[in-house]
């Protein structure tokens, strides 16, 4: 890799996977996080960039770093799970990274739904989630059916009001295929991803498509930093915020975390701890539809695949994931100046 050198242009360069994990985790590692958790969190956000996913893979290692340096993630923290009953599990996060803590639950929450035919696994004092999709697909991997919900920081008017409540509050789903990856659903509430706002003004962009957010008056705005201070426009206008509530009780109130209106930015170092929740659901589709279920699930893939321009829930990711494979990933060079510009030097 070429090093930066003092006062010269640092431009974009091209990783491969694995080499994309390690610089990840050497920025984390810089900012204070200890090397177990900057492997899990790195191999993440490579893992969304891989996929087609920029807004929650690399470009988070600036926030994720100034949020670490300043303590209001602990990158030491080591997450604590337990059973609680044959079904539900509980990890303490800590007030560390979620990926640790989805690693610590995940086999716990396997675990109970083959016992119990469902699971439900509650994570707290959390922070940001990154990409919903990744631990239902690693449930579905396993022959089992995923939902996760997830709080964040508010950017989100209940619908009528100009005040941000909810946060952009992903949900995502999975099933395993018969001999298939598995489908996976994953989405916001928000009717585009904060982080594509985040990522324009990073890029130092002036203007967004309009209809994506509103300003801090409530008036729509196509101008990148004023949607940044501003709101989200919800998808589906008052059914999006509809799911965002439902989202936030299953995240928050279940899990007994911070509301999204009270969780302090995912993108900068102020304010303190986020201790945001996470809920994962994990089914045994057999102990239902018995051992015909990929049979039956079958029918319904294909008389999607057969409209033509249809496919299925996450197509998508796979063909972006397998071109990762073969060419790499790319680190940006506004995303490079920006970590130069925090002390970090590859």
């Amino acid at each position: 890799m070429e090093g930066s050198v003092a006062g010269a242009p640092l431009p974009e360069m091209e990783l491969s996977v694995e080499e994309a994990r390690a610089y990840a985790a050497r920025v984390l590692e810089h900012f204070n996080t200890a090397p177990d958790n900057a492997r899990l969190t790195a191999a993440a956000l490579v893992a969304a960039e891989a996929d087609g996913l920029g807004t929650h893979g690399l470009a988070r290692l600036p926030s994720y770093s100034a949020m670490v340096a300043a303590g209001k993630i602990d990158g030491h923290a080591v997450p604590r799970a337990q059973r609680l009953t044959p079904a539900l599990v509980a990890v303490d996060a800590g007030n560390g990274f979620a990926y640790p803590a989805i690693e610590q639950g995940l086999p716990l929450l396997a675990e109970a739904a083959r016992e119990s035919g469902i699971g439900l696994l509650a994570i707290r004092r959390s922070s940001h989630f990154g990409v919903a999709g990744q631990p239902v697909e690693a449930l579905a991997m396993r022959g089992l059916v995923g939902l996760a919900f997830a709080n964040a920081s508010a950017s989100i008017a209940p619908w009528g009001g100009k005040k941000a409540v909810f946060g952009t509050n992903p949900i995502a789903f999975a099933t395993p295929l018969k001999d298939r990856p598995p489908a996976v659903v994953d989405l916001s509430v928000a009717k585009v991803a904060r982080g594509n706002i985040l990522a324009a003004v990073q890029r130092g962009d002036a203007s967004i498509p309009e209809g994506w957010a509103f300003d801090v008056d409530g008036n729509p705005t196509t101008d990148a930093k004023s949607a940044l201070a501003g709101t989200m426009v919800p998808m589906g206008d008052a059914k999006g915020t509809a799911l965002a509530f439902i989202i936030e009780v299953m995240a928050a109130a279940l899990t007994a975390s911070t509301f999204s209106f009270d969780a302090p930015s995912f993108f900068d170092g102020k304010g303190p701890p986020a201790a945001v929740g996470q809920l994962i659901i994990a089914i045994d589709p057999g102990r239902l539809a018995g051992d015909a279920y990929l049979d039956h699930l079958e029918r319904l893939a294909a008389a999607i695949e057969r409209e033509p321009g249809a496919r299925l829930p996450g197509t998508r990711r796979l063909t972006n994931r397998a071109r990762a494979a073969r060419h790499g990933v790319k680190v940006g060079a506004a995303l490079r100046r920006a970590l130069a510009g925090m002390g970090f030097s590859d």
